[in-house]
Order: structure tokens, then C-alpha cells, then sequence
């Protein structure tokens, strides 16, 4: 399914759309809307001499200033796909320094509480077995997460009562990497909507203390990980180079069932148009209702449609323009 990563538009060439991912290294410090506009700015005077930036652009997943590591950054009709991203599961390694509890549950808040109990080893891997799997979690009191029509931070920073409820999120491994009288090193496996400074409060009281996350890495975004991210200041370094870090923008869909459909169906469907197949009893058919990604005869990914099987109609939700 996976084609080369496509070729950017120097300067005077016909087609300026560049499709795909970088994977960024994000620094300490800069927010996730920085990186993006920082990325823009690489690309277009990379490529297109300071004119106006012609492709959309954005984030598969926010980073606080505060923490570093993989932030995936999609280019042209990868924009459509980040949605994928934002479900997929994500691997962090953070540090938890006991002893103070902060307003943000990071090292960025005011100090509101102090605790003089200090976990050892054993009862924290003991306190470990109780986060695991599925758990009810509380968001912390300054997130993105909307209350009465507000995002919660804005609130809170005015100093107006947040309430924020309790929801299930997946925890899928959890482990202790090192530990010190007044802190320690973790690393979890985790899925949507997680909060490590919420993990990192309620593993806290759990042990009789308090505690806040002192540092946090993302290593790992679905199949995104550090292994193909990039420094900001490596990617400027690369000028039209760029090229080599880019990974196809379908990168994301080898997963998800597949349909082949010929030129004349390609035609229709990116008109908008339900087609007709021969799909029922085909291996690799998908159930009825979910979504399959469309590919024509030459190999090239078309879009996401959905399929009605029971029908035989597909219809395409998601087009992959100018690919």
C-alpha cells in the first residue's frame, strides 16, 4: 500500500501539494501550535521562497510546553488522517517527584500542598497493580477539556470552581524504571484521552504522599516513534533535503482493510458518487459499515470509503486529492 514518500515542489515546478508526515522531536519549552507554525515556516522558506504556505498543516496529538519527544506532523491530505493518530495508542516515560502537590500537576504550577512521606520501591510497584488496564480517571484541573462551553484552564486560571468528571481511559503496561528517595521513573503504554499528570496525582495519594510529574517524554505515537523524529533545527539543517524525512501519507492505513477499484470507479467515487461492486465473499472484505481504505488499479491510495456489503455499495467519506 505504501508508496515513496512523495517529492516536494521546488520553486517553478506545476504541483506544489507535498503529502505526508514528519515526525518531530519536539524541544522543551515550545507548544505543539509552535512546532507547527515552526514546521510552516522550514517548508516554505525550504521550498517555496517565502511565498504563502500553499498546504494544510497540522498536529496528530498536543505536547504541553513542558514535555518533549514525538509529536507527528501532517502535511496536505495527511491532515485527513489525524484523527487516526489521535486514537492510536502512546508510550511516555516520565519522572514523579514526591513530596509537593502543584495547581497544574507539573512542575509549572504553584506548590498547594507538601507531604513529608516518601514511597520506597517495593510499595510502588505494589501500587502499580492497581493501575492497570481499564481505570476511572479524573482530567487534571488545567486541561483543554471543555466545562460548561469554557476549556477548563481558562476557568481555573480565573480562579472559578472546575469541576471535571471522572472517565475510563486504557492503560495497556506500566512499569517502573528507577527510582530515588524523592522521585521516580516511569514508563506507560497508554491509550486516548489519557492524563500523566492525573496518573501521576492519583499514584501520589494513592501511596500517602503527593507528587507531580517532573518530566515527560512521548516515545511513541501509534507508529510513529523516536526513531524517525527529527530536531527542528535538523530539519531547517536539511533545507531541500527535507524530502528524506518525509513518510507517506497513507503510512497510517496498512492496517485497515483494503478495496481495489478500477479507473472508471476511481472517476465516480471522487464525484461523489455511491458505486456498485462484487463485493460480498471477498477475502479481506470488511464488515458491514466499517470503514476501508480505496485503492485503484495502479496501486494508489484513492481515499476512506465505507462500505455497505450486505448492499455492495461503496462510498467514498475521505479523497485523497492531488496524490
Amino acid at each position: 500500500m505504501k508508496g515513496p514518500a512523495p517529492v516536494l515542489a521546488h520553486p517553478g515546478d506545476q504541483e506544489p501539494c507535498v503529502p505526508g508526515w514528519l515526525v518531530i522531536d519536539k524541544p522543551l519549552g515550545l507548544s505543539s501550535f509552535g512546532v507547527v507554525a515552526r514546521c510552516k515556516g522550514i517548508l516554505r522558506n525550504a521550498y517555496y521562497e517565502g511565498k504563502r504556505f500553499p498546504l494544510k498543516i497540522g498536529h496528530g496529538g498536543t505536547l504541553d510546553p513542558l514535555a518533549t519527544g514525538v509529536l507527528p506532523i501532517a502535511l496536505g491530505c495527511a491532515t485527513k488522517t489525524i484523527s487516526m493518530v489521535m486514537d492510536a495508542t502512546k508510550t511516555y516515560v516520565f519522572e514523579v517527584k514526591w513530596g509537593e502537590e502543584r495547581l497544574t500537576d507539573d512542575a509549572e504550577g504553584e506548590v498547594t500542598r507538601t507531604c513529608l512521606s516518601r514511597p520506597d520501591k517495593r510499595e510502588i510497584l505494589e501500587a502499580l497493580e492497581h493501575f492497570q488496564g481499564t481505570i476511572l480517571q479524573r482530567p487534571p484541573l488545567f486541561c483543554a477539556l471543555k466545562v460548561n462551553g469554557r476549556r477548563a484552564y481558562k476557568s481555573a486560571r480565573e480562579g472559578h470552581t472546575v469541576i471535571l468528571k471522572e472517565r475510563l481511559v486504557d492503560i495497556h503496561g506500566l512499569s517502573l524504571l528507577k527510582c530515588t528517595q524523592e522521585s521516580a521513573c516511569f514508563e506507560i503504554e497508554c491509550g486516548k484521552g489519557f492524563y500523566i499528570r492525573a496518573l501521576a496525582r492519583d499514584l501520589a495519594h494513592f501511596l500517602g504522599t503527593c507528587g507531580y510529574v517532573a518530566s515527560l517524554r512521548r516515545t511513541r505515537v501509534g507508529s510513529f516513534s523516536t526513531d524517525n523524529a527529527i530536531s527542528l533545527d535538523n530539519l531547517e539543517r536539511l533545507g531541500h533535503k527535507i524530502t528524506s524525512q518525509i513518510l507517506p501519507f497513507d503510512v497510517l492505513l496498512d492496517d485497515i482493510p483494503a478495496l481495489h477499484v478500477d479507473q472508471d470507479q476511481a472517476k465516480r467515487l471522487y464525484q461523489g458518487q455511491t458505486i456498485r461492486g462484487c463485493w460480498e465473499g471477498k477475502s479481506g472484505v470488511p464488515h458491514e459499515g466499517e470503514e476501508v481504505v480505496v485503492i485503484k488499479s495502479q496501486g494508489q491510495t484513492l481515499g476512506m470509503g465505507t462500505l455497505r456489503r450486505s448492499q455492495g455499495f461503496l462510498h467514498l467519506s475521505r479523497g485523497f486529492k492531488g496524490v
